[in-house]
């Protein structure tokens, strides 16, 4: 049976590697082996574990119960290796409401150190290194028991998420860059910034509340049909200006130290909340000047994400992501 928990409204479900092989999934051994076969199993995991039965599926809901599967650990004390699989079966590089998710169904296993442990995603992207480290901390902020994830340093710019084809232009007097498919959809979105940090992302910068998409919209077509295009690498999208796919995301600064967020991700489409999304959406407003280093709210519809970011001689060193889940019924 698939537990399924809740992070800001982004929702996960999480099944051990067992569970899966019980299901009559042929799944490898290891997560390096299981990530670079996941061609053979992903979209047989998601169907079993995340596809709503009739029986219970609201009437206009997607057609998974999850935006994910999270499937591990494959051993049973730290490092633990996992793995993020997308409803479309790809594999995701980092998921900051799923590791959070995972810490979460750690701790409920009574698995997760005091001290907090390394989580080490494996995924079969040929742009980004494998496994992806993430160390986690059981924490406590304002009164809410949670997680620190130390997502660490992010990398800024096209080469930095193999964008290709992308003309640079000028944003607060900082170089960013102009998606020329998201311009011609919306002429607000003209100022995109690329930020990596584990996986990519493309962080559209607009000035006004009326030139942030809501999720609905992102659902209606052709809207969705032309995001996806952009979003998703082939042949689900068409892989531009990312070939690998990237993460979409809009920000508008929204007072001091505060951004407001929608995000449209790569295998899964828009969601309530992303963890990694928040973290690029601070790290790309600090860039631009909008925040400062420090704790930064990121908001989003599923919820506020805090960040924290720690700037050296006028470079981001490191970002951390503060985050809380709890099992949902679905």
């Amino acid at each position: 049976m698939t537990q399924f928990y809740d992070a800001r409204g982004n929702i996960y479900g999480v099944v051990s590697p067992r569970q899966v092989r019980e299901a009559g999934i042929d799944l490898p051994a290891s997560a390096q082996e299981a990530a670079l076969s996941r061609a053979l199993w992903s979209g047989q995991a998601i169907e079993t574990f995340c596809q709503w039965p009739d029986a219970i599926r609201p009437a206009g809901a997607k057609h998974h119960r999850s935006d994910g599967l999270l499937i591990g650990p494959f051993q049973s004390s730290p490092p633990f290796d996992l793995l993020i699989v997308n409803t479309d079966g790809t594999l995701a590089e980092r998921s900051g409401n799923g590791l959070t998710i995972f810490s979460q169904a750690l701790l409920e296993q009574a698995l997760m150190p005091k001290e907090g442990a390394p989580l080490q995603v494996h995924h079969d992207k040929q742009d980004a290194p494998s496994p992806v480290p993430t160390s986690v901390k059981p924490a406590e902020v304002a009164g809410v028991q949670g997680f620190w994830l130390d997502l660490g340093q992010p990398g800024f710019g096209p080469a930095a998420v193999g964008a290709l084809g992308v003309e640079p232009v000028s944003f607060n007097c900082v170089e960013v860059n102009r998606i020329e498919p998201l311009a011609k959809l919306d002429p607000a979105w003209a100022h995109s910034q690329f930020v990596r940090i584990g996986n990519p992302h493309c962080v559209t910068l607009v000035s006004e509340e009326a030139a942030l998409p809501s999720n609905e919209q992102m659902l209606e077509s052709p809207l969705t049909d032309n995001l996806t295009a952009i979003a998703y690498a082939t042949p689900v999208g068409a892989g531009q200006p990312c070939p690998a796919g990237v993460n979409l995301q809009w920000a508008m600064r929204a007072g001091d130290q505060r951004i407001v967020a929608r995000v449209f991700e790569r295998g899964e489409g828009p969601t309530e909340s992303s963890g990694t999304s928040a973290s690029a959406v601070a790290s790309a407003a600090w860039r631009v000047g909008w925040v400062s280093s420090g704790e930064v709210q990121v908001v989003m519809p599923g919820g506020t994400a805090p960040i924290l970011l720690e700037e050296q001689d006028g470079e981001l060193i490191g970002v951390r992501l503060f985050g809380t889940a709890h099992q949902t019924k679905r």
